[in-house]
Order: C-alpha cells, then sequence, then structure tokens
C-alpha cells in the first residue's frame, strides 16, 4: 500500500536539511553559513479508516485535512 491519501492524492515530498553555523548578522555576528545539506522527507499525517465506498465497508489511508472536512463516510 502506497502512503497516498486515497481521497486526495496526497503523499510524501522531499526538502533538504540545512545546516547552519555561526551567529546572525542581525545579532551583530559575521552572519550564518551551511555547512551541510542532507534530504529529509515531509509525511503528511494518515490515519486508517473504516470507511463507506460504493456502499460498501473499506479499509482506506486517509489524510486528516480530509477527515477534518468530511470528505469521508465513516463506517459504523
Amino acid at each position: 500500500m502506497a502512503r497516498v491519501c486515497e481521497i486526495c492524492g496526497k503523499k510524501s515530498v522531499a526538502g533538504n536539511n540545512i545546516a547552519r553555523r555561526g551567529m546572525a548578522k542581525k545579532k551583530g555576528g559575521a552572519g550564518q553559513k551551511i555547512t551541510g545539506v542532507t534530504k529529509r522527507r515531509f509525511k503528511p499525517n494518515f490515519q486508517k479508516v473504516n470507511a463507506i465506498i460504493n456502499g460498501k465497508k473499506k479499509r482506506i489511508l486517509v489524510c486528516v485535512k480530509c477527515l477534518k472536512a468530511n470528505k469521508v463516510v465513516k463506517a459504523l
């Protein structure tokens, strides 16, 4: 099962961790220098939910944004 919201299609996106050192110029320093850049992932908040899809109960992976917006009909 892929880590994708089955309602809106939201998935993980890539980004960078940027390591810096030094004092900022506005605090009286010589400025910050970047000392390293590594890859990272931004993962959405997914929940497994029992939902009604096409009249049948099915367990799906949904992001919390869709749950809060009531885009999912939960099964009891």
